[in-house]
């Protein structure tokens, strides 16, 4: 009975010791992000400084984690944050070349990857080296875009490298399930694989497209934010794990899950709703990527605990390799499909030398291949223990060498490369912006003038209007911007702005990073209406 009981006290020790652990480091990571923003840092590159340091330190527990819940709480999350704000004109406009970086790269990276690991490493299996490629092949999604929306790099081109981050898990994932099975179990079926990918990738964006809607069916029937916000949490996971039991891909689910959900919510719901929603996802989102980075420390630490002597080549050498591979096979990719391409538009005719494809543009793209939370959630996902996954160790530190190298390396060196490139934003979303701004201004003055009689609080509400009607007409020309009765025609003129900005979207005349930034300044309007007619507090 004593030892039960001693044996209880030293699992809530150890359990408590790692609650504090990563309360101080998401305490860290919280300070990493300040100064990440100050020096012009990304932060998940420190992140995976501090995930380098927390292997270090001794004394740092194992800790263990089941492969499905890492996939499912890292990726899920993160990936629908991302896909929430893609825009689905921009990516048919692109479809050409997101499709050749999400799939036929990622087929070349992970057979690149594989043979050079199976290679170096004696005695590791092609099912093992190919689980190894899947892991590091799929730029992550979350990394691109926190490292290339501070930079403002040519619209097309943040366009093309979003685009190829949230489709390139699916197809690196299934092969890393395929390959993980047959690691663990010796059996493969590989005529297999392309029906299983088709009714993976099908199955897949019709259940995402249905659920999306029963949820949007359910939570606008909800006036509470706290249940609100918390049903779009259990949606995301019941919407992955659903995809999981039914043999569909959890990454294409959630993507068309998030993307329909986005086109159909849109300019629809309360501003106090999205606003809070937003601020929820993006805390979730940023403590996620905390948890990631130090759980994949952590096991790096146990990993490099069985590492003796000589065994530290092996281990550098293939990391090496690995890390040189994925680039290599980006770089030897996309200047080719871009010359290639330039050739092809050339030849047709009728396209203008400034719409070809740039080169300095296919150079920022060959180095913004930066890998981040899918990569580490499917190296934390590998089974562990005596009969688990072949090659553990190495293949956990190869993959966290090449997070760790992409996105300190090029994540540190992207701003000076656009700098010596001399590329910029192209000012594209600043003139929808501006024609967003003009319509839905114009779209306020005519409610005000067609509800009501003439008042004092019209005029005032007449003259703001006129002033951004002014502002977003020079925008949408030169790209740059401009520096009780009275709120029940701020509502109506708010209406009647969400209404314009649907329907511009819905004509394609924007696409969606402009509308959103327009709904964000229209919520504001919103919520200084909302103050206006609050109820007053009895006396």
């Amino acid at each position: 009975m004593r030892d039960a009981e001693n044996i209880g006290k030293c699992y809530f020790r150890s359990n408590m010791f790692l609650f504090e652990l990563v309360i101080g480091l998401l305490f860290a990571g919280a300070f990493l992000a300040l100064w990440s923003d100050r020096m012009g840092v990304p932060y998940p590159a420190l992140l995976a400084l501090v995930g380098a340091l927390v292997a270090l330190i001794p004394g740092m527990p194992s800790v263990g984690l089941n492969p499905e819940l890492a996939l499912a709480l890292f990726v899920a999350p993160t990936l629908l944050d991302a896909a929430y704000d893609a825009s689905p004109r921009d990516l048919r406009n692109n479809l050409g070349t997101v499709a050749g970086l999400a799939i036929i790269l990622v087929l070349l990276t992970v057979a690149v990857v594989a043979w050079v690991s199976h290679l170096i490493v004696p005695g590791m299996g092609w099912a093992s080296a190919i689980a190894l490629g899947a892991i590091v092949a799929p730029p992550d999604a979350s990394a691109a875009a926190a490292v290339l929306r501070k930079l403002r790099p040519p619209h097309r081109l943040l366009v093309i490298l979003e685009g190829e981050s949230l489709f390139n898990d699916a197809a690196s994932l299934l092969i890393y399930r395929v390959a993980v099975g047959a690691a663990v179990t010796g059996a493969y079926s590989g005529w297999s694989v392309a029906p299983m990918l088709l009714l993976a990738c099908g199955g897949g964006i019709v259940v995402g497209w249905a659920l999306a809607r029963l949820q949007i069916w359910i939570t606008m029937r909800i006036e509470d934010i706290a249940i609100n916000v918390l049903l779009q949490f259990i949606g995301t996971f019941a919407v992955w794990i659903l995809a999981d039991k039914l043999h569909l891909s959890p990454i294409i689910t959630v993507v068309a899950f998030a993307m329909t959900a986005a086109q159909r919510v849109g300019g629809l719901v309360n501003a106090r709703r999205r606003i809070a929603s937003y601020a929820v996802w993006e805390v979730a989102v940023f403590v996620l990527n905390v948890l990631a980075f130090v759980l994949i420390g952590l096991q790096l630490r146990g990993a490099l605990s069985r590492v003796h002597g000589h065994e530290w080549r092996g281990y550098a050498l293939c990391a090496g390799a690995v890390c040189a591979a994925v680039f290599l096979t980006r770089l030897a990719w996309i200047m080719p499909y871009t010359a290639a391409l330039r050739w092809q538009r050339t030849h047709a005719g009728g396209v203008s030398k400034a719409r070809l494809p740039a080169y300095g543009n296919a150079i920022l793209a060959s180095w913004c291949g930066m890998r981040g939370i899918v990569t580490i959630a499917a190296a934390l996902a590998l089974p562990d223990g005596p009969a688990g996954f072949p090659h553990r160790d190495i293949v956990v530190f190869s993959a966290f060498c090449v997070v760790l190298s992409t996105l300190v390396l090029q994540g540190l060196t992207l701003r000076p490369l656009m700098k010596w490139l001399r590329l910029h934003d192209d000012g594209d979303v600043e003139r929808e912006i501006g024609i967003a701004r003009s319509e839905t201004a114009r779209a306020a003055l005519q409610a005000l003038e067609q509800k009501g009689p003439a008042s004092h609080s019209a005029d005032i509400l007449r003259g703001e209007y006129r002033a951004r009607l002014r502002a977003g007409e020079v925008e949408a020309k030169s790209g740059v911007q401009d520096g009780t009765g009275l709120a029940e025609l701020q509502k109506r003129a708010v209406q009647a702005q969400r209404e314009a900005l649907r329907d511009l979207r819905t004509r394609q005349l924007i696409g969606d990073d402009a509308f959103h930034v327009v709904e964000e300044e229209i919520d504001l309007l919103d919520l200084t209406a909302d103050t206006r007619v609050l109820p007053a507090h009895p006396e």
